[in-house]
């Protein structure tokens, strides 16, 4: 095969109390890429949107991922890509990873599954310091291994694939831009140890309650005082966004990632779009326009459509 043709979902990263660590991904939205090999050892880059992103590849995340590979490949050949992105840059649901991920699972594919999916990861993990200007997976990992996933390490990079019961979630998505380069610059440098303590003991407890389906765990575990008290202040009217959802019948949720995105967990559809009705009225009122998404989490990550 000379062209193939994938959709790279968005995703949501942290999950609240997992900071750098938790992440799941979504069925909508999702960025288009199609990718083929050239006789040419370099990157050749087109993008079919409004986004304004560069083509130069060693200033593109899904031309920086796609770089990697060729370094370490011995045949003179490149790959020549076209992106269509719907997940808008700067939204907190995964943008940025969704093109690394994106780009490197088509470009294994091309070769013939040559590499393992860790090896995909690290590739598209230098993808994503393009935009994040940090080593970390929590968004790499969902988008390319489906579902909910554990960063254990990234040195050396382990991925753990989490079971999970049926869940449903709602995402909001202010038009605002947060860079997450911006939005670490602001995190503490240090916690206190009971904070710390706190932390673990809720990452802990979710990763259990997944596993057991226990919804109430899920939502007692749903709670973090070391990032959102600090982040929250980028995203207009968020407690007013989270207390509506709660109303609404929301298990939980918090920032997507770095925000602006807000995610909500519930334990049916009608109730996430119960929560998409609270978030929508509450937005309504602000002058700032919005997006809302309302997904089942997805559970094999991109897609290969041909």
């Amino acid at each position: 095969m000379k062209e193939i043709t994938v959709l790279a979902p968005a995703t949501v990263a942290n999950v609240v109390c997992g900071f750098d660590c938790l992440g799941f991904a979504l069925d909508e939205p999702t960025d288009r890429m199609t990718l083929r090999l050239i006789d040419e050892k370099t990157v050749k880059i087109k993008h079919f949107d409004d986004f304004r992103l560069p083509t130069e590849p060693e200033k593109n995340i899904a031309g920086v991922a796609l770089l990697a590979i060729l370094d370490v490949i011995e045949e003179n050949i490149g790959f020549e890509i076209e992106i269509t992105k719907n997940i808008k840059p700067g939204s907190g649901i995964g943008s940025s990873s969704a093109s690394a991920v994106g780009a490197v699972v088509v470009a294994n594919k091309l070769l013939n599954d040559r590499f393992s999916r860790l090896e995909l990861a690290e590739f598209a993990m230098k993808g994503e310091q393009v935009a994040s200007e940090g080593r970390h997976a929590d968004n790499v990992a969902p988008c390319l291994f489906g579902g909910f996933t554990l960063v254990r390490s990234v040195e050396p990079l382990d991925i753990v694939c989490l079971d999970y019961p049926k869940l449903f979630v709602t995402i909001i998505h202010p038009q605002i831009e947060v860079k997450t380069s911006e939005a670490r610059k602001i995190l503490p440098t240090e916690i206190p140890l009971k904070s710390a303590i706190q932390a673990w003991s809720n990452v802990g407890a979710l990763v259990a309650a997944l596993a057991k389906g226990d919804y109430g765990l899920i939502a007692r575990s749903l709670e973090d005082f070391i990032v959102e008290p600090v982040r929250k202040k980028l995203i207009p009217h968020f407690d007013a966004l989270k207390a509506e959802s709660l109303a609404a019948g929301a298990l939980g949720g918090g920032i997507s990632g770095s925000g602006p995105s807000v995610f909500m967990l519930s334990e049916t559809l009608e109730t996430a779009i119960n929560v998409e009705k609270a978030m929508r009225e509450i937005y309504a009122q602000t002058g700032i326009e919005f997006n809302t998404y309302v997904s089942k989490i997805n559970p094999e990550g991109v897609k290969i459509l041909k």
